[in-house]
């Protein structure tokens, strides 16, 4: 079962990333458009993108993650990694979040500067490599 369970986390662990990419870039295109029509479209896309694809992704994610650790506790409650993998996580939840937030001033027709999303995309690929290393290396 614990096989199963982590085949699930790890299959929508990638599309929540995968979503997290993405989402940045759509700002970027959001900010840096001039046309309405276009700015339109792509709420639309974005719209879909956080409520259709990473919200569930990420519940589903935290789901399974949280199942497999109550398989395994006894050998994951003193795990290090683990904690530090966690904190990893909940940051990521408030990128999530945030990426929420902004969709929404977005919609309200408030802009920013390109140069913010295009560095805020960054954040979960740092995330990403980070989590990786810690589930997989176990370096605590």
């Amino acid at each position: 079962m614990y096989f199963w369970f982590k085949a699930i986390h790890l299959i929508f662990m990638v599309a929540w990333f995968a979503g997290m990419f993405y989402i940045w870039r759509l700002f970027v295109y959001h900010v840096e458009n001039p046309h309405q029509e276009v700015k339109a479209q792509l709420a639309i896309m974005e719209r879909k993108l956080y409520q259709i694809i990473m919200t569930p992704a990420m519940i589903i994610t935290w789901v399974f993650g949280i199942a497999m650790m109550v398989l395994q506790w006894s050998a994951l409650s003193k795990a290090g990694w683990l904690h530090a993998k966690i904190t990893l996580v909940l940051f990521l939840v408030f990128w999530h979040f945030l990426a929420g937030y902004y969709r929404k001033q977005l919609l309200k027709g408030k802009t920013y500067p390109s140069k913010r999303f295009r560095l805020m995309n960054e954040v979960p690929t740092v995330i990403l490599i980070a989590v990786i290393i810690l589930a997989v290396i176990r370096p605590f």
